[in-house]
């Protein structure tokens, strides 16, 4: 034994031994007071530590999870804004289209010539100078779709109201009303149609006395008249249609087989029921298109020379071609129908002139332009030369034109919206997909496929409303984009609905991953601190009997 060795006796060495074990009970006590756990290391309970460890990691991944998750609901609720405005937009280009459809049938449903000059207190022979006698047909068709024609004959003494109850009166006596006149309250004489049919007006030169081109500009109809010239003769005309379009019968190569905008102008042509409608152009005719302007100096021609070679598409393209008159006028060709169409573009535009020239006499030109049935101005000619005729609209053109341009305004703001409807570089309105995943290794998910809903992506096209056909084409594009708008809306709202849910799962099982950690891992610090107040007492409880014990080496001491 060393010299400086202390000797501690049995009773004093285990009194010490305890109070070391207690202070180390102290100690992990009050660790576990300070920290709120029980296991703080692997070293105080390896299975409880990792399998705790195990449980918050998975807990932190899916709380990671949660952030990607409430960027999906905040993309979804984004797309779903702009397809609520995408809707709004739609619908109210519904309601621009129904405004066109409204403008043109009530101008389609109308075919009128309505005079510009105050003819109230006006004697039309002796004040205007138009003959006694003087006379002129009003051609129209019948509920049957027959020619029906009245001879008007004005005398000494007509006025403007005499004129306008003669023609009222005369068609409604022989006819059935087909077409009436009135004086309107600033004194002009207004002649039109009943249903919408086209009518024509003609001096009578055959039949006496013509009212002439100059009689009729007196009336105040002057935009309406030109000359035509039917087999080498001029008769002051007009021919009044609907709307702002003039369309042909369609033709017919055969029962059943329709004209194709490629096949040939000098073939021979039927209507529905067999009649020859077109035959006898030939190399050498002239076909040409004509369009007087209010207050233009001169009228606008565009020509082709016909040669064997020559197709309905070759006439189409002589007019829209021509710079200086597309801008006043635009034809058509549709192979489905058969028809040959020509549409003002302008209300600007007083009249067209429809012309052919043939060499041939025979040549039948009944193409029924402005009349459905093709009896209102039928032509065959009798003597080779010009046969023409001049059509006058009533036009909605320029309001049309306002609504189309309020349609493509419309249709330019969706493609503003789907640009912007950008969140986080994902747009689901412009064919962006979305995937959300729900667990850690990404096996759980959902993908939300976008569309493009630009406006070509909706099918949406640039809007003209030149025709009862385009504004139709037009409004069935619009309900067309408005149920794909909506069936997307109830996919978005759908997909929401299940991330919101799995959101709602996902934090609930992280508060339940963690609640089984915090078992695992966790003290109780009401026992935890009645241990440490217990350990306490016994600590005070060591010392007193180290002490006790001490004394009993020291009672030694008393022996020297």
């Amino acid at each position: 034994m060393a010299s400086n060795d202390v000797v501690l006796g049995a009773a004093l060495r285990t009194n010490l031994l305890s109070l070391q074990s207690t202070q180390r009970s102290i100690d992990v006590t009050q660790l576990r007071l300070a920290t709120g756990k029980k296991v703080n290391s692997a070293l105080d309970n390896p299975q409880n530590f990792f399998a705790s460890e195990a449980l918050n990691n998975r807990a932190s991944d899916l709380t990671n999870l949660l952030d990607g998750i409430g960027q999906s609901i905040s993309t979804i609720t984004e797309a779903d804004k702009g397809v609520t405005s995408l809707t709004g937009l739609i619908e109210q280009a519904q309601s621009v289209v129904n405004s066109a459809r409204d403008a043109l049938a009530a101008n389609s449903g109308e075919a009128r010539a309505v005079g510009n000059v105050d003819l109230r207190t006006t004697d039309l022979v002796a004040d205007l100078g138009i003959a006694n006698g003087a006379n002129f047909d009003i051609y129209t068709t019948d509920a049957n779709g027959d020619q029906i024609t009245e001879n008007i004959a004005i005398q000494t003494g007509d006025t403007a109201y005499s004129l306008a109850a003669r023609i009222t009166n005369q068609f409604k006596d022989n006819q059935n009303g087909e077409i009436s006149a009135s004086v309107t309250k600033e004194g002009y004489l207004s002649i039109q149609s009943s249903g919408g049919k086209s009518f024509k007006i003609v001096d009578d030169a055959a039949g006496g006395t013509p009212v002439t081109l100059a009689n009729f500009q007196d009336l105040g109809l002057d935009k309406y008249f030109e000359t035509e010239t039917r087999n080498g003769v001029g008769v002051a005309s007009a021919t009044i249609v609907a709307g702002n379009t003039i369309k042909s019968i369609s033709l017919y190569e055969s029962p059943g087989n329709r004209v194709e905008a490629g096949d040939l102008v000098t073939g021979a042509y039927t209507d529905a029921a067999g009649n020859t409608a077109l035959s006898g152009l030939a190399n050498g005719d002239t076909f040409s298109v004509s369009v007087n302007i209010s207050g233009g100096a001169a009228p606008i021609t565009a020509s082709l020379g016909i040669t064997a070679n020559t197709s309905f598409q070759d006439l189409v393209d002589t007019v829209n071609q021509d710079t200086n008159l597309n801008p006043y006028i635009e034809a058509s060709f549709d192979s489905n129908t058969g028809s040959i169409s020509f549409t003002s573009k302008l209300d600007t535009v007083d009249n067209v002139n429809i012309n052919f020239t043939a060499a041939t006499v025979g040549t039948v030109i009944n193409l029924g332009l402005g009349d459905g049935t093709g009896n209102l101005d039928p032509q065959t000619t009798t003597a080779a030369g010009a046969q023409n005729s001049f059509f006058s609209f009533n036009n909605s053109t320029e309001s049309l034109d306002k609504l189309a341009q309020d349609y493509n305004k419309l249709r330019a703001q969706i493609d503003d919206i789907v640009e912007d409807a950008n969140y986080r570089g994902v747009n689901l309105l412009n064919g962006d997909d979305l995937v959300t995943y729900f667990n850690e290794d990404r096996s759980n998910k959902i993908t939300t496929e976008g569309s493009i809903f630009t406006a070509d992506g909706l099918g949406l096209n640039l809007a003209t409303f030149r025709s009862a056909d385009s504004i139709e084409a037009t409004a069935d594009e619009t309900i067309a984009a408005l149920g794909t708008v909506r069936s997307f809306g109830s996919s978005l709202a759908n997909d929401l609905a299940i991330i919101q849910n799995r959101q709602t799962f996902t934090q609930e099982t992280i508060t339940t991953l963690k609640e089984g950690a915090s078992k695992l891992t966790d003290a109780d610090l009401n026992e935890e601190g009645a241990n440490l107040l217990a350990l306490q007492t016994r600590q005070q409880l060591g010392v007193t009997a180290l002490s006790l014990a001490s004394q009993s080496q020291q009672s030694v001491l008393r022996l020297f």
